[in-house]
């Protein structure tokens, strides 16, 4: 008889990683914090097979295989399927961790499957992945006023006053992803630690 698979989620921090610490990459900044919560801040190790860094943490029994890939956001999902192919997961243990314009900063909201919304890191993990069902959580991070473009903002860093909420966010961010994550292992019945 086989044992049973422990309940493992991957979560990937969609971003462009050279330009950590913009509105696009605010993803990864929620993945630090979530990787600090659960005291894994320090194991991040770079995975040239994926071409990300990964770290793995255990949450009441739950794997959590945290990603940021080291690819542009439009190479994301690239990362995303490798990583998912190594360890044996399918879109649906998949959270994607993302900025949303349509949302103000201070705002994260969880949506389940669905299409990209023209946010090109979605695109290519559901181009990659061949599905659309990975769950997501938006990060508000609001439009631009005035006549900035959205290819400047979203690729510009947070200014002083989004940078005193922004702390707030993040932690309310990966709290709401740890609590969705364990709340849905819970309610699939999937074995944590046996002890």
């Amino acid at each position: 008889m086989q044992a049973a698979r422990r309940a493992r989620s991957l979560v990937a921090g969609l971003g462009n990683y050279g330009l950590r610490g913009t509105r696009h990459s605010v993803g990864m900044a929620v993945l630090d914090r979530l990787a600090g919560q659960l005291a894994v801040a320090d194991q991040w190790r770079a995975d040239g097979q994926c071409c990300a860094d990964v770290a793995v943490a255990t949450a009441h029994g739950v794997e959590l295989v945290l990603l940021k890939p080291r690819r542009l956001m439009n190479l994301n999902g690239l990362s995303v399927a490798c990583a998912a192919k190594m360890y044996n997961l399918s879109p649906k243990d998949i959270y994607l961790v993302h900025d949303d314009l349509d949302k103000a900063l201070g705002k994260v909201a969880i949506k389940l499957g669905g299409s990209a919304r023209g946010h090109n890191g979605v695109r290519s993990c559901i181009s990659a992945l061949h599905s659309n069902e990975m769950t997501r959580l938006r990060v508000g991070i609001g439009r631009p006023e005035g006549g900035t473009t959205v290819t400047c903002y979203v690729l510009g860093p947070f200014n002083s006053r989004e940078q005193e909420m922004l702390q707030h966010v993040l932690s309310q961010a990966a709290t709401c992803l740890l609590e969705h994550i364990l709340q849905r292992s819970a309610s699939r019945g999937e074995p944590g630690d046996r002890g």
